[in-house]
């Protein structure tokens, strides 16, 4: 199972932007983590196609099963 962390900003432009991390450490600190996308609009660090991140939207983890097959 691949699980990754999904941090959603809001642009300059009302669009949503989203920046992910794989393996992130769990249990989740929901404190630590809007501390953190904080830091990153302060920090102007990314921008986007629809302007600079302006706003935490939210985070959310992601889990993803794959089932590979082999094809005969």
């Amino acid at each position: 199972m691949a699980k990754v962390l999904e941090l959603n900003f809001t642009t300059a432009l009302g669009k949503t932007a989203k920046l992910t991390v794989d393996q992130p450490v769990e249990p989740i600190d929901p404190a630590a983590i809007k501390t953190a996308m904080e830091a990153i609009i302060a920090s102007n660090a990314f921008n986007s196609t629809s302007g600079d991140l302006v706003a935490v939207e939210g985070a959310r983890v992601v889990e993803r099963n794959v089932t590979d097959y082999e094809i005969i």
